[in-house]
């Protein structure tokens, strides 16, 4: 469903769109046709005027890994890649909070880099109790310009923003509910966003849609106000020393 690459599952169940992030066996950690995929999706979502609510998810074990080392090290290399994936990075942040429709994320394993930054862009989020998030831009070297920093001032207090987003610390998800980062802890997170996004869908469209659009104007003006610069800093960081140097040996360490 859409025009999505492998790495995305787009399906309808009626008024729903299920949407799985789908590498299960390199725990759906982004490469290049996912992160495309997903620059794509939500515009493509906004425009299905049979939608009226989203759950998002990961095939498997995770939800998603986080950035595909390999892929880390082909943009570090490869001038127009990096190029075209920092323009997909700030259509995907955008789209996400832009989107029409409620998004409700069921993260059933960790969320990590790109992954913690869908949940943090989400509308409603439902944890694993096995689950946690961390965005590990900093440890790897890079800015994180789709990163938890974006939108974690909104939700949590800056001291503690600021300790995640320094240190790269998992939050394991009972801390992630009680810091404001996840809605609830459960035993199946696909089964409980589906039915949430199945009560949402049931409520008055427009009331939803506009509901939504007025709490994410808030997202939508804290992002505008840094994405330009985190953009521009996270593709010099991509060439800096430190960044070269990790990602050559996380990719040693892989093989």
């Amino acid at each position: 469903m859409y025009d999505m690459p492998e790495e995305i599952d787009v399906r309808a169940d009626g008024a729903l769109r299920i949407i799985t992030l789908n590498r299960p066996d390199a725990l759906n950690a982004v490469n290049d046709g996912l992160h495309t995929g997903l620059a794509r999706l939500w515009p493509q979502l906004s425009e299905d005027r049979d939608a009226r609510a989203a759950v998002l998810t990961g095939s498997g074990k995770a939800f998603s890994a986080g950035g595909d080392f390999t892929y880390l090290a082909e943009l570090a290399a490869d001038r127009e890649l990096r190029a075209r994936t920092i323009a997909h990075g700030r259509e995907l942040v955008l789209g996400m909070a832009r989107c029409r429709i409620p998004v409700i994320a069921a993260v059933n394993g960790p969320a990590v880099g790109l992954g913690c930054s869908l949940v943090a862009l989400s509308d409603i989020v439902y944890m694993a109790e096995t689950a946690y998030l961390a965005d590990p831009h900093v440890q790897v070297g890079l800015v994180a310009a789709d990163g938890g920093p974006l939108t974690w001032p909104l939700q949590i207090s800056l001291l503690q923003a600021k300790e995640y987003a320094l240190t790269g610390a998992r939050i394991p998800a009972a801390k992630a509910c009680a810091l404001g980062l996840a809605n609830h802890m459960v035993a199946d997170p696909l089964s409980e966003a589906l039915a949430c996004a199945k009560r949402i869908a049931e409520q008055p469209r427009q009331a939803v849609e506009s509901t939504k659009r007025l709490l994410n104007m808030h997202i939508e003006r804290a992002v505008l106000a840094t994405l330009d610069y985190a953009m521009t800093a996270e593709e010099l960081t991509f060439q800096s020393d430190d960044f070269q140097t990790n990602i050559a040996r996380l990719t040693a360490g892989k093989s």
